[in-house]
């Protein structure tokens, strides 16, 4: 059978199906039936399911608040807020301050290990790597905790090193 021969024989009993159909039954009360359990259902006890969905939809919305507010930075009715170049001087500097103190508490007391000043130098080049990098970017946040958690590491790294856990009461 050719395309032509099948257009035309398909056209042909297109033309031999009724305008219209109509249901063998009516329809009506269906529908009215669905429409009404619906309403009872959303009227009724929500299941397991739908509470799990509302907890997840609960936190994914906090954890979006939180993400936002993160992201926000301080506008000008925060007067104390600094940000940029100030804000990574003034962690380096109060940084300095709480070693030096620490050294110069810990000056009698010997350290455990040897290498401990050359781990100190290693994190002062990373802290030196960190502050060129938001020399470019001084209001990125990952930049800003990464510096801080040097800091961190090197006041630890004093701390256990002259006076680990064990030793303290």
């Amino acid at each position: 059978m050719t395309k032509t021969n099948f257009d035309d024989a398909l056209k042909q009993q297109l033309d031999t199906l009724p305008e219209e159909k109509h249901p063998e039954r009516d329809l009506w009360r269906g529908v009215a039936l669905a429409l009404e359990n619906e309403a009872d259902t959303s009227t009724a006890k929500p299941g397991w399911r739908s509470g799990w969905a509302a907890m997840a939809a609960s936190v994914a919305l906090i954890a979006m608040v939180s993400w936002y507010s993160l992201q926000q930075p301080s506008g000008p009715t925060e007067p104390s807020a600094i940000t940029g170049e100030a804000l990574v001087q003034a962690l380096s500097q109060q940084h300095e301050q709480q070693k030096q103190a620490l050294l110069v508490e810990y000056t009698d007391t010997p350290a455990l290990a040897d290498n401990w000043q050359q781990q100190l130098d290693e994190l002062d080049d990373a802290a030196a790597a960190i502050k060129a990098a938001l020399a470019e970017d001084p209001d990125n946040p990952a930049l800003l905790r990464m510096l801080q958690n040097v800091y961190q590491q090197q006041i630890t790294l004093i701390e256990r090193v002259h006076a680990p856990k064990w030793q303290r009461i």
